[in-house]
Protein backbone atom coordinates (compact mmCIF):
# COMPACT_ATOMS: atom_id res chain seq x y z
CA UNK A 1 0.00 0.00 0.00
CA UNK A 2 1.29 3.33 -0.96
CA UNK A 3 1.40 6.58 1.25
CA UNK A 4 -0.22 9.70 -0.58
CA UNK A 5 0.72 13.10 0.04
CA UNK A 6 -2.24 15.58 0.56
CA UNK A 7 -2.28 19.31 0.72
CA UNK A 8 -5.26 21.65 1.36
CA UNK A 9 -5.51 24.44 -1.00
CA UNK A 10 -7.29 26.64 1.62
CA UNK A 11 -5.17 26.36 4.68
CA UNK A 12 -1.89 24.93 3.17
CA UNK A 13 -2.04 21.65 5.59
CA UNK A 14 -0.11 18.89 4.20
CA UNK A 15 -0.27 15.55 5.62
CA UNK A 16 0.67 11.72 4.50
CA UNK A 17 -1.70 9.03 4.71
CA UNK A 18 -1.02 5.41 4.03
CA UNK A 19 -3.83 3.96 1.79
CA UNK A 20 -4.76 1.03 -0.68
CA UNK A 21 -4.32 2.25 -4.13
CA UNK A 22 -8.23 1.39 -4.83
CA UNK A 23 -9.61 3.68 -2.08
CA UNK A 24 -10.88 7.00 -2.83
CA UNK A 25 -8.68 10.24 -2.52
CA UNK A 26 -9.59 12.13 0.85
CA UNK A 27 -11.56 15.24 0.09
CA UNK A 28 -12.23 16.85 3.58
CA UNK A 29 -8.61 18.65 5.17
CA UNK A 30 -8.39 17.17 8.79
CA UNK A 31 -7.37 20.82 9.72
CA UNK A 32 -9.82 23.49 8.41
CA UNK A 33 -12.58 20.66 7.79
CA UNK A 34 -12.82 21.97 4.37
CA UNK A 35 -13.45 20.13 0.91
CA UNK A 36 -10.05 21.33 -0.75
CA UNK A 37 -7.59 18.56 -0.11
CA UNK A 38 -5.59 17.96 -3.33
CA UNK A 39 -3.29 14.97 -3.74
CA UNK A 40 0.17 15.47 -4.68
CA UNK A 41 2.51 13.70 -6.64
CA UNK A 42 5.34 12.25 -4.42
CA UNK A 43 8.07 10.63 -5.26
CA UNK A 44 7.16 7.36 -4.61
CA UNK A 45 8.70 4.86 -2.08
CA UNK A 46 12.42 3.57 -2.21
CA UNK A 47 13.58 0.24 -3.51
CA UNK A 48 16.06 -1.14 -1.25
CA UNK A 49 18.50 -3.80 -2.83
CA UNK A 50 19.35 -6.69 -0.29
CA UNK A 51 22.19 -9.33 -1.05
CA UNK A 52 25.19 -9.24 -3.88
CA UNK A 53 22.97 -9.02 -7.22
CA UNK A 54 20.22 -8.16 -8.94
CA UNK A 55 20.25 -9.74 -12.29
CA UNK A 56 18.54 -13.59 -12.71
CA UNK A 57 21.60 -14.99 -13.67
CA UNK A 58 23.85 -14.19 -10.57
CA UNK A 59 21.23 -16.61 -9.12
CA UNK A 60 21.52 -19.65 -11.43
CA UNK A 61 22.81 -22.73 -10.54
CA UNK A 62 26.42 -23.93 -12.02
CA UNK A 63 24.18 -26.84 -14.18
CA UNK A 64 22.49 -24.26 -15.72
CA UNK A 65 25.71 -21.95 -16.51
CA UNK A 66 27.68 -24.94 -17.80
CA UNK A 67 24.72 -26.35 -20.00
CA UNK A 68 24.01 -22.53 -21.37
CA UNK A 69 27.93 -22.71 -22.46
CA UNK A 70 27.36 -25.55 -24.03
CA UNK A 71 24.74 -24.27 -25.70
CA UNK A 72 26.14 -21.39 -27.17
CA UNK A 73 28.97 -23.59 -28.65
CA UNK A 74 31.86 -22.90 -25.90
CA UNK A 75 32.15 -25.76 -24.57
CA UNK A 76 31.27 -29.39 -26.10
CA UNK A 77 29.20 -32.05 -24.13
CA UNK A 78 32.27 -34.71 -23.73
CA UNK A 79 33.92 -34.91 -20.26
CA UNK A 80 37.04 -34.76 -22.36
CA UNK A 81 38.33 -31.54 -23.96
CA UNK A 82 40.34 -31.03 -27.36
CA UNK A 83 42.04 -28.41 -25.50
CA UNK A 84 42.80 -30.20 -22.35
CA UNK A 85 44.48 -33.77 -21.77
CA UNK A 86 44.25 -33.75 -18.18
CA UNK A 87 40.27 -33.08 -18.23
CA UNK A 88 38.91 -35.97 -17.04
CA UNK A 89 35.28 -33.90 -15.50
CA UNK A 90 33.10 -31.85 -15.76
CA UNK A 91 34.68 -28.94 -13.69
CA UNK A 92 38.41 -28.46 -15.38
CA UNK A 93 40.11 -25.75 -13.69
CA UNK A 94 42.35 -25.63 -16.92
CA UNK A 95 39.94 -25.82 -19.62
CA UNK A 96 37.11 -24.19 -17.87
CA UNK A 97 34.73 -27.01 -18.72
Amino acid sequence: MPTYEYECKKCGYKFEKFQKMSEEPLKICPECKEETLKRLIGIGGGVIYKGPGFYTTEYRSEEYKRKEREEKGLISGSKTSSSCSSCTSTSCSTCGK
